[in-house]
């Protein structure tokens, strides 16, 4: 888009994102304007398959700026995230230099050209040309949340035998959370925070026949009725919007208009992903149905 988004308003964010396929309640759109008019980053937390990485997607694809994606997990650390140095290269040169006349020492050897770079290197290096996606931040450990203060802060990173690389120009910046743990207080201070949970019945139509422009309104209604019943269930994993538009292109794609019992036995491994879950819900099928 030509137009910067920070320059635009919150009624005119949401219609630029919904042209993007996305649909951003009042909240969520006015949360990321700040973010884009403060340069701060943007905290979401909230149930999982609501749109939060999507979010970052449809960002980068608005912007026309790359996606940088990092996708925290248990024991994530600095050498996966930010920078490893090329071993196998310094071997060889080490070798080389071993071989040539006199063998000098070369000093150069944990410097640029062998640095391999991760995705927060990347984004601090990239400045502006991107969106830096820190995925399911609460799956990584405290220490790695401390290691990256330095970034959200001042948006730059230190690597020992480097130095201090800063950004040229801040990236956006946007993380996300499922909440299997509470975030620490020094994090957030450096975000913007919003809380993104399932959609009224109403909007979450709305996304799915955006999404799928060729479900007709009578089954996407169904589906999404049947969806919110599952999450009245006692399930161990409450469906997504993601599941919802799932199950609704597997009916479509079965050539189903309209949301039986047996269709909705045949599709529900597209919105139930647990054993224990799919027994449970397969037995009440009538409830979700109904």
């Amino acid at each position: 888009m030509t137009t910067s988004p920070a320059d635009l308003s919150v009624p005119e964010l949401t219609a630029v994102l919904r042209d993007q396929g996305y649909i951003a309640d009042r909240g969520l759109a006015t949360s990321l304007l700040l973010s884009l008019k403060l340069g701060k980053p943007l905290l979401l937390e909230g149930e999982v398959g609501v749109g939060k990485t999507e979010l970052a997607r449809t960002l980068a694809t608005m912007l026309g700026r790359d996606l940088i994606r990092l996708q925290c997990y248990e024991g994530i650390d600095v050498h996966h995230a930010l920078y490893e140095w090329d071993y196998a290269r310094q071997m060889l040169h080490i070798r080389s230099l071993s071989q040539s006349e006199g063998g000098a020492a070369d000093d150069d050897l944990f410097g640029e050209r062998f640095l391999l770079e991760r995705p927060l290197l990347q984004a601090v290096r990239a400045g502006h040309g991107c969106v830096l996606l820190i995925d399911e931040i609460d799956r990584a450990d405290d220490e790695f949340e401390a290691f990256l203060l330095e970034l959200l802060g001042d948006f730059q990173v230190t690597i020992p035998e480097v130095g201090t690389i800063r950004a040229d120009t801040r990236p956006i910046v946007i993380l996300t959370s499922n909440r299997t743990r509470e975030l620490h207080d020094a994090l957030k201070r450096r975000c913007l925070y919003t809380w993104i949970g399932f959609p009224p019945a109403e909007r979450e139509v709305e996304i799915v026949r955006t999404r799928l422009p060729g479900i007709g309104g009578a089954l996407a209604g169904q589906v999404v009725a049947a969806v919110n019943r599952l999450r009245e269930m006692d399930l161990e994993k409450p469906p997504g919007v993601a599941e919802t538009i799932d199950w609704a292109q597997s009916l479509d794609a079965l050539g189903v208009d309209s949301l039986t019992d047996d269709a909705a036995i045949d599709t529900l491994g597209a919105v139930v992903k647990d054993r224990d879950d799919l027994e449970y819900a397969t037995k009440s099928i009538q409830d979700v149905v109904a």
